[in-house]
């Protein structure tokens, strides 16, 4: 069964500040890491200058929604301060804000603190990896901040989910996870809720792949599901390749989360994923 033909009744819009994103066309989040360590090299960027050079590439590009982040989340990366995280997202969205009024940014964070003065500087979507177990007044602020929240599934930290990627069925166990912050958001009055099964996150290949197979069941929530493999272990690794050779990779499973149903691709390479896009919607018209 094809995703537009799904039994789940889906949101279509998103309120980013009274800003209306439709998601009757699946959405490109393009990534934009202000770290030193991120897992992709390629997409580090070290200053203001750098930031707004590829916020505006990707925006040429057709990137429906900016994503800043300044803590690595790779497996394994250091723990910075909050305060060293705010150094680094907030003059960034300042920045993005001030150059290209008209551009949705998220914040990439799992500290409440954080996401508050990233909304305050401009941004109008927070993307939570722990999906509020790291930061236990995270959905109390996102709530009263009336933002787009995106919900992602780990276990533990950056530096210990590997530990925890233990499952005896994935898909069940990380829905039955999501189920209850699911329920307390709405309980809070959060409107928008992305959900994030998170891919890597506490997960084996084998468990990514599983998801992907699989991605359609997590639309029984009712939320847009994004979908983040942008070159991921899951595709260098499994194709005994560089990292910087794992694009073609990444557009492949790409264009099977948009059949599986994502709504939103969170991504490297804004171009090339808009273009898998386009290709797709010819299949479902």
């Amino acid at each position: 069964m094809e995703a537009k033909d799904t039994l789940f009744s889906t949101k279509t819009t998103l309120n980013c500040r009274g800003k209306l994103l439709s998601l009757d066309a699946p959405l490109v989040m393009g990534i934009l890491n202000v770290t030193p360590d991120s897992f992709f090299a390629g997409s580090r960027l070290h200053s203001s200058e750098e930031v707004l050079q590829k916020a505006q590439a990707m925006l040429a590009d057709g990137a429906d929604i900016l994503d800043v982040g300044g803590y690595s989340s790779r497996p394994g990366a250091t723990d910075i301060s909050v305060q060293e995280e705010l150094d680094r997202v907030v003059p960034a969205i300042e920045a993005i804000a001030a150059n290209f009024p008209d551009a949705v940014i998220s914040v990439d964070t799992f500290r409440a603190p954080v996401a508050e003065a990233a909304v305050r500087a401009g941004a109008a979507i927070v993307n939570d990896i722990a999906g509020g177990t790291l930061d236990a007044s995270m959905f109390e602020t996102v709530a009263n901040l009336q933002v787009p929240y995106t919900l992602m599934h780990m276990r533990g930290t950056p530096q210990t989910m590997t530990t925890l990627a233990k499952y005896s069925d994935v898909v069940v166990e990380v829905v039955d996870e999501l189920q209850a912050q699911v329920a307390r958001l709405k309980q809070l009055g959060v409107k928008d809720i992305i959900l994030d099964p998170g891919f890597g996150f506490a997960k084996t290949a084998d468990h990514n792949f599983e998801m992907l197979r699989r991605l359609d069941e997590f639309r029984i929530f009712g939320v847009p599901v994004l979908a983040g493999l942008s070159r991921k272990s899951m595709v260098y690794k499994t194709l005994a390749i560089a990292q910087a050779d794992a694009l073609t990779g990444t557009i492949a499973l790409n264009m099977v989360a948009l059949m599986k149903g994502a709504a939103i691709l969170r991504v490297h390479d804004v171009k090339e994923t808009k273009q898998t896009i386009q290709l797709y919607k010819k299949t479902t018209l």
